[in-house]
């Protein structure tokens, strides 16, 4: 499995906003800047990121997004289904996908049924307060 740009983006734009708290609404000039991503980009990914209810947008003056939610509810695994879609290993595993007709005789269901088991359980580990605060050795995340 290989998280895209659009994945990791979308990450640096709920961190970003994370770091930035307030109940106003923050540009995505600002938020383009300040992660030197184009303005351009970041559209496309907060669109999904809106749809996903993991952020409010505001048009007009003194619009821009905000978190919809305190950053310490919001996980990984919510950010990369919204910009990824599923990251189900095999198409089988996606929610809502068909049952298998070889279902009950694959020997390699378990395999990645265990694989999506321990991804899904990872990236839910993490939140975006997570990434957004340095680790207490110091490492800061990066992207």
């Amino acid at each position: 499995m290989m998280i895209s740009t659009r994945g990791r983006y979308a990450l640096r734009v709920l961190a970003d906003l994370a770091e930035h708290p307030g109940d106003s609404y923050i540009t995505l000039k600002e938020i383009a800047e300040r992660q030197e991503i184009s303005e351009k980009y970041l559209e496309s990914i907060v669109k999904l990121l809106v749809k996903a209810g993991l952020l409010d947008g505001l048009r007009g003056k003194g619009g821009g997004y905000r978190l919809s939610r305190d950053p310490g509810e919001i996980t990984v695994l919510e950010v990369l289904r919204a910009a990824e879609g599923p990251l189900a290993p095999v198409a089988c595993l996606e929610e809502g996908s068909k049952t298998c007709p070889r279902a009950g005789q694959c020997r390699t269901l378990p395999l990645w049924q265990g694989l999506d088991e321990l991804v899904n359980n990872y990236l839910s580990r993490y939140t975006i307060r997570d990434i957004a605060s340095p680790n207490p050795d110091g490492f800061v995340y990066m992207i």
